[in-house]
């Protein structure tokens, strides 16, 4: 019997010590695959990081004088220009702030800002905007926005003011990218906010600094490769996630809308329009219509090379704008289907910056790295742009010619530098504590900039009646609005509020032109000029007049 029951406990303690032996080496293999998949995150960011500054490198021969520093000598090819637009469009705040707040608000309806980011913001901004652009910019030499509204108007006042707005309500803007993208680093690495904002800003610095614009336009290429794929392998495995497309839209469908306006009905975040039309028709204009007025979008078609380029990047910026916004904004609006605890502030309020990081959060790990890669991609893009339009602007519109006399290009290079990290640290400071969330942002910025300049500036291209008063009354309604509004807040929303602005200066500039005394017709001849100038070309691009 004591041999029995010795026998038995002999059994049971060798039985739970297999149990524990195997526990235990379930949970060394655990550690052991989280610690090869975060080894494999960190080796993609040191080959993107790598990729990034080798690019910069490169294109330092292509930066020796002001002209190639801003503008890549206005050589820029149809495929690099076109990314170029599209990776400066679309950023983490796109992906993270826009895509999960107006996904969360107006379900798949938010799919129509993507539409309209592409056929309004890129489409529509090529064909009106592009061609113009680059002929009056180039008899000018004019190399920033700020430039262009001081000799379009012959006015150097216009022009100083044009670059103190540019530099000011540009760093929210940065500052909200930053924000964006360090909450997936956070996620991904458990890396602090901070440390991901200063290590971003410095590797941004560095490339640009280094090789200028066509530097930004290379990297903007290859990110937005990376871009393409990832977005395309993210919304599949989100759907695949939720059972499929058809089962996802089910369970939205029978989700209840928490909008007054629907009475609670369920399928107002399936329906064609969403919950709330009129908000999100402001969404729409403000994103699509306001890249008319933001310099660093302008700028792009500065730098293009010839007629074929604009044709080709026209169609390549809107395939582009349609895979990449039309995607962001249809992944986000199956936000609600991840609403759990972890989007909720300790009032219930939602934290819209907190819902694409949770829906990405259920996903593989390798799947999680691609995320990353394409959401860094998107933010580096973005804040290359930023950073070199905001120095440029400053340089070549502030202190040259008004702080410092005698500005040889060799001068002007430094400058430029020096205020990119400038602005990098300024902008790296805000990002660290931001007043709020990042739409908002993004929101304040655009309507400032896109308000102050969207008007004088795609009027001044077409219509010779424009006047200085005009112009400066766009400047104050553009700024005047949205400042007012942040403290104010007559006009609920930061996004409203910008696409007012916007509207506000369409009319406003026209109505202030007519009653006010025109420019003199010697300056709107030297102006004009430039559209009469004349080039053969081949019968294949268009026929002659007379046989």
């Amino acid at each position: 019997m004591i041999y029995s029951l010795a026998f038995s406990n002999n059994i049971s303690y060798n039985y739970f010590n297999a149990l524990n032996f195997k526990k235990l080496k379930r949970q060394r293999d655990n550690v052991q695959k989280g610690k090869i998949k975060m080894a494999v995150k960190i080796l993609l960011l040191v080959l993107f990081f790598g990729i990034m500054i080798a690019v910069g490198f490169y294109s330092r021969r292509h930066a020796t004088n002001v002209n190639d520093f801003v503008l890549g000598g206005r050589s820029v090819g149809p495929w690099l220009t076109a990314f170029a637009y599209g990776t400066s469009y679309f950023s983490a705040v796109v992906f993270v702030g826009y895509a999960g707040q107006f996904g969360f608000k107006y379900g798949l309806a938010s799919t129509w800002i993507g539409i309209g980011n592409a056929f309004i913001g890129s489409l529509l901004a090529w064909v009106v905007l592009g061609r113009r652009t680059r002929i009056m910019t180039k008899h000018f030499d004019a190399k920033t926005m700020p430039d262009y509204f001081g000799k379009r108007y012959h006015s150097k006042s216009l022009r100083i003011v044009a670059a103190v707005i540019t530099f000011v309500f540009m760093i929210p803007y940065t500052a909200s990218v930053y924000n964006g993208l360090s909450r997936l680093f956070g996620m991904a690495f458990h890396i602090p906010y901070v440390v991901c904002v200063i290590a971003m800003a410095a590797l941004t610095c560095v490339y640009v600094i280094l090789g200028g614009y066509m530097a930004t336009a290379i990297n903007d290429f290859i990110q937005g490769i990376i871009m393409i794929g990832g977005i395309i392998a993210v919304i599949v495995a989100v759907l695949n996630g939720q059972g499929g497309f058809m089962q996802a839209v089910m369970r939205l469908a029978q989700m209840e809308s928490d909008i007054p306006v629907t009475m609670g009905q369920p399928g107002a975040f399936t329906s064609f329009f969403g919950p709330d039309p009129l908000n999100l028709l402001g969404v729409v204009v403000l994103t699509s219509l306001g890249t008319w007025g933001l310099p660093q979008m302008i700028q792009k078609f500065y730098a293009i090379k010839d007629e074929k380029s604009i044709q080709s990047g026209t169609v390549i910026s809107t395939a582009f704008a349609v895979v990449i916004s039309g995607g962001c904004y249809f992944l986000g609006g199956f936000g609600r289907l991840f609403d759990t605890e972890a989007i909720h502030n300790a009032d219930g309020s939602v934290i819209y910056d907190a819902i694409i990081p949770q829906m990405l959060s259920l996903l593989p790990d390798i799947l999680i790295g691609i995320v990353i890669m394409l959401v860094l991609s998107a933010s580096m893009s973005t804040l290359s742009s930023l950073v070199l339009t905001s120095s440029s602007t400053l340089t070549l519109d502030l202190v040259k010619g008004n702080l410092v006399k005698d500005m040889d290009d060799k001068k002007q290079l430094l400058w430029m530098r020096v205020w990119l990290v400038i602005f990098v640290v300024i902008s790296v400071i805000l990002a660290i504590k931001p007043p709020t969330f990042i739409a908002q942002l993004m929101g304040i910025s655009w309507g400032a900039l896109a308000g102050a300049f969207l008007a004088p500036f795609l009027y001044g291209l077409y219509w010779k009646r424009v006047t200085r008063p005009a112009v400066w009354a766009s400047f104050a309604c553009g700024v005047g609005l949205t400042v007012s509004n942040m403290f104010l807040k007559y006009i609920a929303s930061p996004i409203n509020a910008g696409a007012a602005a916007m509207i506000a200066g369409l009319i406003v500039v026209p109505v202030v032109s007519v009653v006010t005394k025109p420019m003199e017709q010697g300056e709107i001849d030297f102006v004009f000029d430039c559209y009469k100038e004349k080039h053969l070309v081949e019968q294949k691009v268009a026929l002659p007049a007379e046989e």
